[in-house]
């Protein structure tokens, strides 16, 4: 149990880490210079947050998935 609170620990320092990453499309990345560097700032960050739930879901169901295969071999 240890070992899961210190990578759920670890993963979320990572990826609050990140934040500055830039995870626009074309498209939002034009409406966001129009914006000014504040609201494209707060735009960005909302993106990697939307972003991170199914992610953290697609990682949960893949160990689910893998513990129960290596448990059946």
């Amino acid at each position: 149990m240890k070992k899961k609170v210190l990578f759920a620990a670890v993963f979320m320092l990572v990826f609050f880490q990140s934040v500055q990453t830039w995870a626009q499309c074309s498209i939002c990345t034009k409406t966001t210079q129009q914006m000014g560097d504040g609201p494209a700032q707060g735009f960005n960050t909302g993106i990697l947050y939307l972003a991170f739930l199914p992610l953290a879901l697609i990682v949960f169901l893949g160990i689910r998935w893998w513990r129960n295969e290596k448990k059946n071999s």
